[in-house]
Formats: C-alpha cells, sequence, structure tokens
C-alpha cells in the first residue's frame, strides 16, 4: 500500500485541537492498517519522526433524516505522537 491510500485525512475536532500543541495529531486511516504502517506513511508524507501510533476502530452511529434511517459508516482513527526533537506537521501549524 502507498502512503497516500492508508492515511486518508485529518480529523480535525476540539479533541484534536488540544493535542496539536503536544506534537499529538490524529487521522483518519485505512482500516486494514496496521500500526507500523500507520507510522512509516507519516513520516513519508510529512518528513517527520514518530514517536508513537495510537490507534482504535469507531463505530457508525444511527441518523434519521425525517422518516428514513440510517447509519453513517464506521473508520479507524489514528492517533500519531511526534517525537520532542522532530519538527511539527505544517498542515496543524496554522491551525494551533
Amino acid at each position: 500500500m502507498r502512503a497516500e491510500d492508508i492515511i486518508l485525512k485529518p480529523i480535525l475536532t476540539e479533541k484534536g485541537y488540544d493535542g496539536i500543541p503536544l506534537k499529538k495529531y490524529t487521522f483518519k486511516v485505512a482500516k486494514s492498517a496496521n500500526k507500523t504502517q500507520i507510522k512509516i506513511a507519516i513520516e513519508q508524507l510529512f518528513g517527520v519522526q514518530v514517536e508513537s501510533v495510537n490507534t482504535c476502530n469507531v463505530r457508525g452511529k444511527m441518523k434519521r433524516m425525517g422518516r428514513s434511517e440510517g447509519m453513517t459508516s464506521s473508520y479507524k482513527k489514528a492517533i500519531v505522537q511526534l517525537k520532542e526533537s522532530s519538527k511539527p506537521i505544517e498542515f496543524f501549524a496554522s491551525l494551533s
């Protein structure tokens, strides 16, 4: 798998914004990706040094639109902690 196929998009939430000054970033990743693949993909895409990766599977929620019901899709989330000596990810620098 290519790095672009593993890291799908950043997750920008209130809790995610709190981690930016601590060099902790949240991403939506491919369901089949493991922690090692995620670490390598982040290092390749952004040119940083990753200290640790935590992952969790997020279940879809039940949503209603009028009478019809449906589910939002489930996905895998990765929280990436960079090393102290590493530079921050530039995409998130303007957000903090």
